[in-house]
């Protein structure tokens, strides 16, 4: 069985826009840039799609020097600078930004109709699985591979693109859920745990090309993908993983899988 790269995704604001790239550093955080900046309400809570599904009409782009921002005709560029550290939280946890200021704030404000600011992580977050992360929700990289989603499409009355389910890591090889038999994954000196399913929710079911909303693919995938998890029940598609490798990983590789 040969296991290959085949897209590699950093998402530089949570829940906006993703960036396909053909190749990422691999830190201990997660793809490097991934989830490092972050839209927050007044009182510090994160903004994400399940609320303000507009956020996927962002198109971010981060170099570690510049960040630009597409929405529509309109363009944001910046180089992010030092400011005020305020305290933020993801899913109730808390965790520090550095705020990015009146006119980034007064753009996306404009964009979205909402009243946010942007942050830029800062600090340490910790996971409980032994890691850290930036914004990411559980673990700081998640998986999915390519006939997971094509198994799913052939139960879809219109096919989804790989954007609907924003993974940082799409291999090929595994087969359909193949990736839910498999504790790592081994790219040179990259490797990957994975610790858990990827448990999904609404977002899935936002175009990321219009922000529209609709009932799929949550609607089939509840029907034959839901699993006790953590003392509940979620919606399982994909893995979620923690580097214990650093390195490159890059589109075409071969990966060994275990």
């Amino acid at each position: 069985m040969t296991v290959v790269v085949r897209q590699l995704n950093v998402y530089p604001i949570k829940s906006a826009g993703g960036t396909s790239v053909s190749e990422a550093e691999v830190l201990a955080t997660g793809l490097r840039y991934d989830r490092e900046f972050m839209v927050i309400r007044s009182d510090g809570r994160h903004l994400s799609q399940r609320e303000v599904p507009g956020l996927a009409l962002l198109r971010p782009s981060f170099d570690g020097v510049k960040l630009t921002v597409q929405m529509g005709y309109s363009t944001l560029v910046y180089e992010p600078e030092p400011g005020p550290v305020r305290d933020v939280s993801v899913h109730g946890q808390a965790c520090l930004g550095v705020d990015q200021g009146d006119e980034v704030a007064a753009w996306l404000g404009e964009m979205l109709r909402e009243d946010v600011r942007l942050v830029r992580f800062a600090g340490v977050r910790v996971v409980k699985r032994g890691g850290s992360m930036m914004y990411g929700d559980g673990e700081p990289i998640s998986v999915l591979s390519v006939e997971s989603l094509d198994d799913l499409n052939g139960r879809l009355a219109e096919p989804l693109p790989m954007r609907r389910f924003r993974p940082n890591v799409v291999v090929e090889g595994l087969g359909a859920y193949g990736e839910d038999a498999v504790s790592r994954i081994r790219v040179g000196e990259v490797e990957i745990e994975l610790i858990r399913p990827c448990g999904r929710c609404v977002i899935i079911n936002t175009d990321q090309d219009t922000g529209r909303r609709g009932r799929e693919p949550l609607k089939t995938l509840a029907a034959y993908r839901t699993s006790s998890f953590e003392g509940g029940r979620a919606i399982m598609f994909g893995r979620l993983g923690v580097p214990r490798g650093l390195g490159t990983l890059r589109v075409g590789e071969v990966a060994v899988c275990s």
